[in-house]
């Protein structure tokens, strides 16, 4: 297997290594088109938070001509900044980082470089709508790939979406090279089952499914391969309302609610505006607050941290399918999750996370990874009033050090961990700018 490497290396090593691609990879060539790939009538994305439609036969079919059914398939995954990671080798050549995404349909590629390299030809080009539900972006269908996902599942045949730009960013947001997201078309004909404390997501037959004594069952709805939740919710001194939500493993954000979804909301008296998460086409902009209470199923969860975000009035309601938002990983990896997706029912038991608090960054400074390594932190933005911002922290300051220890000790994940300590922790960045060193100290505090 060849170990993992940052994108730019894995293109070098594709280039200088083709002869290898040209024995191994099948599609060099470019496969013919399949028969059904004419008769798709439309396909669309929204996410983080995204949904492709196909036609239903194409995922049934390729596990036919890939052979038998297995009863059961384990994926281990890596958990990284709230988001399911795991690995994929694309086409035989390139081993990349998936996200596991129950919020999208289909499986999408964000680095059209390596179907460059490859020469895969594109089908056809396909406009797509970003997660902001306003910007429209450019997408390329590819057909007959071969993906290994794990160490033992298979896809012989598989259609995939190439993005032509990476739009989603993930490097950025997580310091970690990520390459694309595994939709529903990969796993909606199984049993899912997600276990955050082993790291295993296990994908098991119908026929061989038996529904365990020790979870509690919940109704949802299977929309467009997507799994959507009603639960009462309590936003802020007010009744329990139901609200829909979208149950989104893409998402790293531990709630999402739209503000102008219909739902009367009060919302909550204290609010941060900022950047609320990361989807297709960039980053969301929004007001960050808590929750006073929040229902899955017998289970309470109380001042979740949520994200507040205004719908544009040109949404699609067909893509929302009357949802109020979205829950993602932060409050679903406080459970043993199962989704049965042909009886339309979840599965859930708290596991050793339940109880825990929601953290967030109490410095007011958004920090992104860049540089071939993603080991240069910037200061992507600031929140005015927040301690680093009185303490003279700007918008594209580097930081060089935390503490006193040279960021090249830390990974992304380390230095937010390190921003969302307890209240009233002594603060020292050292800050490169405009080639200064500079030092600047401050106190943690709570802000929301």
């Amino acid at each position: 297997m060849i170990p993992y490497r940052t994108t730019e290396n894995l293109l070098s090593f594709a280039q200088n290594n083709r002869h290898l691609a040209q024995k191994n990879g099948q599609a060099l060539d470019g496969p013919e088109i399949d028969e059904q790939m004419k008769n798709i009538l439309w396909l669309l994305i929204f996410s983080g938070w995204s949904w492709v439609a196909f036609p239903q036969s194409i995922s049934e079919r390729l596990w036919q001509s890939g052979g038998k059914l297995p009863d059961k398939i384990e994926i281990p995954f890596e958990y990284s900044n709230n988001l399911i990671l795991v690995k994929v080798v694309f086409n035989r050549v390139f081993p990349l980082k998936f996200v596991f995404d129950t919020g999208a349909e289909f499986t999408i590629l964000t680095h059209r470089q390596f179907t460059d390299i490859l020469q895969i030809p594109y089908e056809r080009d396909i406009r797509i709508v970003g997660a902001d539900m306003d910007q429209t972006l450019l997408a390329h269908l590819i057909t007959n790939i071969h993906l290994q996902i794990g160490p033992h599942m298979v896809l012989p045949r598989h259609p995939m979406l190439v993005l032509e730009e990476d739009y989603f960013r993930y490097e950025e947001m997580t310091g970690t090279p990520i390459h694309g997201i595994i939709g529903a078309d990969v796993f909606r004909n199984f049993v899912v089952k997600i276990n955050y404390k082993t790291k295993l997501i296990t994908l098991i037959r119908h026929a061989k499914f038996k529904p365990p004594h020790d979870y509690t069952a919940i109704p949802i709805e299977v929309y467009k391969n997507r799994p959507f939740l009603t639960t009462p919710l309590r936003v802020y001194s007010d009744t329990l309302k139901n609200a829909k939500f979208l149950l989104d493993t893409g998402a790293s954000v531990a709630v999402i609610l739209n503000t102008n979804s219909g739902l009367p909301l009060q919302l909550p008296p204290t609010l941060i505006t900022g950047r609320i998460g990361i989807g297709l086409g960039g980053y969301l902009d929004g007001y960050l607050g808590r929750i006073q209470q929040m229902n899955i199923g017998e289970y309470q969860l109380h001042e979740v941290l949520t994200s507040f975000q205004e719908l544009p009035g040109t949404a699609n309601p067909d893509l929302l399918n009357g949802r109020n938002g979205t829950i993602g990983n932060q409050v679903l990896s406080r459970f043993h999750l199962i989704f049965d997706y042909w009886h339309q029912t979840l599965y859930v038991k708290p596991n050793k996370w339940f109880k825990k608090a929601f953290k967030y960054d109490k410095s007011g400074i958004v920090v992104i990874a860049s540089g071939m390594h993603f080991d240069r932190f910037i200061v992507h933005d600031v929140l005015p009033g927040s301690p680093a911002f009185h303490a003279g922290v700007r918008r594209g300051d580097q930081i060089v050090s935390l503490n006193r220890m040279p960021v090249s000790f830390f990974g992304l994940k380390d230095i937010t961990a390190f921003l969302s300590k307890k209240e009233g922790k002594k603060i020292r960045l050292g800050i490169k700018r405009n080639g200064r060193r500079i030092f600047i100290r401050f106190r943690l505090k709570k802000l929301v």
